[in-house]
């Protein structure tokens, strides 16, 4: 298994243009370097296995040569670049090493969140590992590592790579900051998913094939599932970056998706779910689904509050 734009306008063409053209392109190398750097520090040996003598570098674009399955997620994610290192040994099974650069930590997270299955190690700042693959993020980097084949000693060998990795990418970076803004009581804390792109959001809880609640790279979207004793919900809460733009989506959403909604902006679904949803200022909350309608309302309630 691998793993899975907006420059400000410019005022004064004739000067601001060649500053932020010469800034922006200092911006893109340091990034591009990078990985290159991260690579050189990484070891050429992991206890019986030995690096190939080439790293491979994928692109927004080329990214579709190498894993074209989970590539669009990545993109929904702002990927910049992915170095690729394979590990072989004699007689076992490849461990292939797949860092990817998001370029903001947030995105990195959002990446890491996307599957969250597997057990928790403290490796970077979240790490999970299932059989075979060790997955983490760190500052604005997601690390994939994954053995073709599961050995004990393979297993060995991608633990102390990635903790190896990790200790390489030298600086934290922060979590969303949306994450704070979701109500705690009852949240599922390995159901939280971040994103910003439609696609992301569908593939976790389907809404629309097309784009309703406006999701772009300048909005903050939350995903989460809550349990309180025995009733169960899955809560939305998007961040737009102006009231306008929230609105805008909040009149889609009442449109395509909750027309018959009250008043309150409460309804009962056809599966005999409770759907909700209410705004305040560039703060949009939608429970998507509830068992009933009291949890509905409290989830509403209580986010609305907290914001």
């Amino acid at each position: 298994m691998t793993g899975f734009s907006s420059l400000r306008a410019l005022i004064h063409v004739p000067t601001i243009f060649l500053i932020g053209g010469l800034v922006f392109f200092m911006a893109e190398k340091s990034h591009a370097d990078s990985l290159e750097i991260l690579g050189s520090k990484l070891p050429d040996r992991v206890m019986g296995w030995r690096a190939e003598p080439k790293d491979h570098f994928f692109d927004r674009e080329t990214i579709f040569d190498y894993i074209n399955g989970a590539g669009e997620v990545y993109r929904a994610y702002n990927f910049q670049r992915c170095l690729s290192r394979r590990y072989l040994m004699t007689g076992g099974p490849a461990i292939v090493l797949d860092i990817f650069d998001m370029r903001s930590s947030e995105d990195a997270f959002g990446v890491f969140t996307h599957d969250q299955d597997g057990d928790s190690l403290d490796v970077g700042q979240g790490a999970l590992y299932r059989p075979g693959w060790l997955s983490f993020w760190k500052d604005r980097f997601f690390v994939s590592i994954y053995s073709e084949e599961e050995t004990a000693l393979a297993e060995k060998a991608v633990r102390m790579l990635g903790k190896t990795v990790a200790s390489h990418i030298l600086s934290e970076g922060p979590k969303p900051r949306i994450l704070s803004e979701l109500p705690a009581e009852g949240l599922q804390p390995k159901t939280v998913r971040y994103l910003h792109h439609p696609d992301i959001l569908n593939y976790h809880f389907y809404i629309s094939d097309e784009n309703i609640l406006n999701l772009a790279p300048g909005t903050e979207a939350a995903l989460g599932e809550y349990r309180r004793k025995e009733a169960y919900a899955r809560f939305l809460l998007v961040r737009y970056p102006g009231g306008e733009k929230a609105e805008k989506a909040f009149a889609s959403l009442l449109r395509h998706y909750l027309p018959d909604a009250d008043s309150k902006g409460v309804v009962r679904l056809e599966n005999g779910k409770w759907s909700a949803a209410a705004l305040e200022g560039p703060l949009l909350a939608v429970v998507l689904e509830a068992d009933s309608r009291a949890f509905a309302e409290s989830l509403i309630e209580k986010a609305m509050a907290d914001n």
